[in-house]
């Protein structure tokens, strides 16, 4: 992912729109590209949409999936529902507050990385409640970085968090390889 000042807000959303492109297509075609939704791009997409800027600006702070901050070096997503619950998900919850230093659904909506920030002012870590993953059977279930993860205890936890996290440590001091 590039860094929302490698890319001109305008040319940003030129790319992405196109005739009978929603508005939620071109969000996420946006953050897929940059990693977040950058506030300045608010009002290019609304000329180009032919709204207000608080209409973009509601559709980006209605769905929890989009963010106007850089992600975590490492985002856990754990699943909240009640198959996952029932297979002990609260528990594991509480085990990842502990080992992770932090609190779930805390960061949506911050304005910043706050005390758990890296050296390049993106959070270290933030973890996300998820409601459903689709992996029911298998459950209690995660992702991690994106990446789906069952059947997940504490000890399995523990090594999927300390590879993400080594791996993250690496792109931030290799950039070029992290690309």
């Amino acid at each position: 992912m590039e860094h929302a000042s490698a890319a001109a807000p305008d040319d940003l959303v030129r790319r992405h729109v196109s005739p009978g492109a929603s508005l939620i297509a071109v969000l996420h075609a946006i953050q897929d590209e940059v990693g977040f939704v950058p506030p300045d791009v608010v009002a290019p997409l609304a000329r180009a949409f032919n709204l207000s800027r608080a209409e973009v600006h509601g559709v980006i702070t209605y769905y929890h999936h989009f963010r106007t901050r850089p992600p975590a070096h490492v985002t856990v997503a754990l699943c909240r529902a009640e198959a996952c619950r029932s297979m002990g998900t609260e528990a594991l919850a509480r085990h990842i507050e502990g080992r992770t230093r932090c609190r779930f659904d805390a960061a949506h909506g911050a304005g910043n990385a706050g005390e758990h920030a890296g050296r390049d002012g993106h959070a270290e870590v933030e973890l996300e409640s998820v409601y459903c993953l689709g992996q029911c059977a298998l459950s209690p279930s995660m992702t991690i970085n994106g990446a789906l993860h069952v059947k997940v205890t504490p000890e399995k936890f523990d090594t999927l968090f300390d590879t993400a996290r080594a791996e993250a440590t690496s792109s931030v001091s290799n950039p070029a390889e992290g690309a």
